[in-house]
């Protein structure tokens, strides 16, 4: 006797989401697109709705005649300048191509609206995942992806407002390293140069320096310098500290980028200050540059596993990574002897 035949299941239809909202089919979609005009309350609906359902959205067979449909995960960077996203995504697709995946990068150029946008384009061409080294102040944006059957990993920042798995490094400990450092090697006057002020990752090695610096009553705050997101203002933020009646005798770089505008500003110096930075490029090896840094290619692989992972199963328990930095001493932190 043959088995009685079973009908294949069927998919949730954006018509069922939006029954179950109580909104029409336009509102529906509009809200899965993530288009901005939609409020609050009813993408809350439409989002409650399509995750009750278990709705994807599928536009794979006009992509697919248009070209456009690629087994691929997407990776959001901050700035294709920096030689850290380079070593990102050389983990990231080291890691998903033994899945049969490749990877998409694209540049929010530390935008927010800017990653609004490419992070629904990586959706629309059917992007399997998202990792994004995000520049929004929060991410409940990207519910809507999620909605839609996307993971999202947030890498080297944190995510904020939504529930994502994360891999990030400890920073606030690698600024404790770099602060504990100078002040074994009789530091007082440690000035900061820092990244843009909203980024977590300044404002948690920042915090880490302080819980160093701040019990020893130093001034150190005083000589905080912010926003230095690009060579020439770190140099001008060096600039700036030199020329003070009292200058910094050791400077803490925030990043790879600020340290080279510090290292460009200080050479040729009869008497430049300690120096050490955060992240490992290859010429800080050739310079002799202290440095505190993390596996920035490790970085990327667990943030691809994560994806991964998720993909294979959306229902689990959401991961935080945290990765631990290390202390590499070289010659440039004890440049010059404490004035």
């Amino acid at each position: 006797m043959n088995a009685p035949e079973t009908s294949p299941p069927t998919r949730t239809t954006l018509a069922q989401v939006a029954e179950r909202a109580g909104v029409s089919l336009k509102t529906a979609s509009r809200a899965l697109g993530g288009e901005s005009y939609v409020s609050e309350k009813t993408l809350a609906l439409v989002l409650a709705a399509a995750k009750e359902l278990d709705y994807q959205r599928n536009s794979a067979a006009s992509l697919l005649a248009s070209g456009r449909l690629a087994d691929s995960i997407g990776l959001i960077t901050g700035d294709f300048t920096n030689p850290f996203y380079s070593a990102l995504a050389q983990g990231i697709e080291d890691e998903i191509r033994a899945h049969g995946m490749h990877l998409s990068v694209t540049n929010s150029r530390e935008s927010a609206e800017q990653e609004r946008r490419v992070a629904l384009d990586l959706a629309d061409r059917q992007t399997k995942a998202v990792i994004t080294v995000s520049a929004m102040p929060d991410h409940r944006d990207y519910a809507a992806l999620q909605a839609r059957g996307i993971p999202v990993v947030f890498v080297d920042r944190p995510a904020e407002d939504v529930d994502a798995d994360s891999v990030v490094f400890d920073n606030r400990d690698g600024g404790r390293l770099a602060a504990r450092h100078l002040i074994d090697g009789g530091h007082d006057r440690i000035a900061f140069i820092g990244d843009y002020a909203w980024l977590p990752t300044y404002r948690q090695r920042m915090a880490g320096m302080g819980d160093v610096l701040d019990p020893t009553g130093s001034t150190w705050r005083e000589l905080l310098r912010t926003d230095a997101h690009d060579v020439a203002s770190s140099r001008a933020c060096v600039r700036e500290l030199l020329a003070l009646e009292d200058p910094p005798t050791a400077i803490v770089a925030g990043n790879n980028r600020i340290l080279l505008g510090v290292m460009e500003e200080i050479a040729g110096s009869d008497a430049p200050p300690a120096v050490i930075g955060f992240d490992d490029p290859e010429w800080a090896q050739v310079l002799g540059v202290t440095v505190v840094c993390g596996d920035i290619e490790e970085l990327g692989r667990r943030a691809a596993r994560l994806a991964v992972r998720r993909l294979a199963d959306r229902s689990g328990a959401v991961e935080k990574v945290v990765l631990p930095m290390r202390l590499v001493v070289r010659g440039s932190s004890s440049a010059t002897s404490p004035r």
